[in-house]
Order: structure tokens, then sequence, then C-alpha cells
């Protein structure tokens, strides 16, 4: 359990490594614009200045997440995390259709100013950064299991790509091609647009108590081996932030003894554990009944 807190401190330490970034060029970015009269670099200092409120939501969950089980929070406050990833998710929605909008407009009445030259250098700098903080928040987050920091990454890289489309754009303007800047911030928005809806979809699979079926066969497969099990009755299973909490019913011979059934338990929340990381196995142990028959829903509504 402990391991688990020490992740959240991790993930946020990787937060904040994002969040110095934003601060960082979207500092740069809005000077630099409005020395060189860059609209276009100005905008995308603004996207960043977006970005910082989107890290601090995050690090409001990841904060929120470590606190202790409570008497009305019994299963802890894990899911603070998930919630945070949603409005991440929110935010980047926001974030895409603006971008959306802005290469609509510039794709049918055309761009109107010709930044300076060596704002493409600030552009192209900004974009190396943000792809190397996506790089690394996306190995730290894969590694401790962290949605929200892995969607923080996410929408770092696409700040990447947008200050590399700032530079294309920059380009195309300085060397008569300014339909570029169109098709590239449309590009970028449509990758902002999914990247946003995959963040929202999981997020709110998690947060309605839905569940991998896949793990869950996984799961039933793995406890079906165990000596003593005659049969996995029902399984279900629980996400709180990166943890996982599964709810099984095992058959057994009805004239195993209390010590042996437990003793299968143990078996059990050990194998889910190490195998798969299971944070916390609830198991109910029944005898076995070979002449059970499920009862199929139209069978009780006929009756």
């Amino acid at each position: 359990m402990q391991q688990r807190y020490q992740n959240l401190k991790i993930a946020q330490k990787g937060v904040i490594i994002s969040l110095i970034a934003y601060i960082t060029l979207s500092f740069l970015k809005i000077t630099i614009g409005q020395i060189s009269h860059s609209e276009v670099l100005l905008a995308d200092g603004s996207g960043n200045v977006t970005d910082i409120f989107s890290s601090c939501a995050v690090m409001i969950g990841l904060r929120l997440a470590q606190q202790p089980p409570d008497q009305n929070h019994q299963y802890g406050h894990w899911r603070a995390e998930t919630l945070a990833t949603l409005i991440t998710s929110f935010i980047m929605l926001l974030v895409a259709l603006s971008v959306l909008y802005s290469s609509v407009n510039d794709i049918v009445f055309g761009q109107k100013e010709i930044p300076d030259i060596y704002a493409l250098f600030v552009g192209l700098f900004s974009g190396c950064v943000m792809f190397g903080v996506y790089l690394h928040n996306s190995y730290l987050a894969k590694k401790i299991n962290s949605a929200s920091l892995l969607a923080i990454a996410k929408d770092t890289r696409n700040d990447a790509l947008t200050s590399f489309a700032t530079s294309i754009t920059i380009v195309g303007a300085n060397f008569k091609m300014p339909w570029l800047d169109g098709v590239a911030a449309l590009l970028i928005g449509l990758t902002i647009l999914k990247t946003a809806y995959n963040i929202f979809s999981d997020s709110a699979f998690s947060l309605s108590d839905g569940f991998d079926d896949d793990l869950l066969a996984k799961y039933t497969n793995a406890v079906s081996k165990i000596s003593g099990v005659e049969l996995v009755h029902n399984i279900q299973g629980r996400s709180y932030g990166a943890n996982i909490f599964v709810d099984i019913i095992i058959w057994v011979d009805p004239q195993m003894s209390v010590r042996e059934s437990h003793h299968i338990t143990e078996k059990i929340e050990s194998l889910l554990r190490r195998k798969y990381g299971v944070l916390d196995t609830d198991v109910h142990v029944e005898p076995w009944d070979v002449d059970y028959e499920p009862v199929r829903p139209n069978e009780l509504n006929s009756h």
C-alpha cells in the first residue's frame, strides 16, 4: 500500500516538470510573440497558459488521492486522480475546438500577418522541449500506472505538435505558402480532439465502475487453476485510480474444512496481487452445487 502512495508522489513530480515547462515556455512565447508581432506564437503561448490550469487540476487530484481511507471513503480517495484526468480531457477538448476553429478560419480567409522569421526558432525550441517532457512523463506514467500523468504526457505531446505546427506556419508565411498554417492546424486540432475523446472515454468508463472484460477473463482463468477451486462462480472488478479491487465468489468441495478454504482464499489473493497487481481481493467461498443451473433473466420475468 505504501508503494501506491509513493507512486502518486512520483506522478506529482512528473506533473511539476510539465508545469515548469508550461510556465517557462508560455512566458517565452508571449514575450517573443509581442516583440516579433507573431499572432500565431502569441496564440501558442496562450494555449500553454491553459495547460497550466490543467496541470494544476491534476496536481490537486493527485494530492487528494494520497489521503487515507476515512468513514465516508472506505476505499480511499484514489478516484480523485481519475476525476482530475477527466477534467484534463475537458480542457483538451476546448483547446482542440479552438485550434480547429482557427484552422478553418485561416483556410477560408487566409493568413493576414507575416511574423518575423526568428520566431521560428522559438517554436522549434518549444516543440523539442515539450516533446522531451512528453517522453519522460510517458515513460514514468507507464512505469507507475498513472492515468493522470499519462493524460498530462499526451497533452504535452499535443503541445509539442502545436509548437512544430507554429514553426510550419511561420515558414509558410515567409515563403508565400500561407495555406500550410490552416492545414497543419487542422491536423493538430483533430489529433488533440481524438486524444481528448480517448482520455474522456477511459476516465468516464472507470468512474462508472466499468472494468476490462479481458482482465476478468485472465483472473478467472488463473484462479480456476488453483487446487481446490471447483468453479469461479462470479467475479467483479473495480478501478480506483491506478488500483484494482476484485470481488470473487468461488465454489469448493462442501466437505472442505474452514481452514482449507481459508488457505485457498490466501492463494487467490496472493496470485492476483503478485501476477496482476491487484491491490485488494475479496474472496467469498460457497459449497459446490453440482445440480446448480443459473436462472436467466427471461425465466425470472415469466413467473
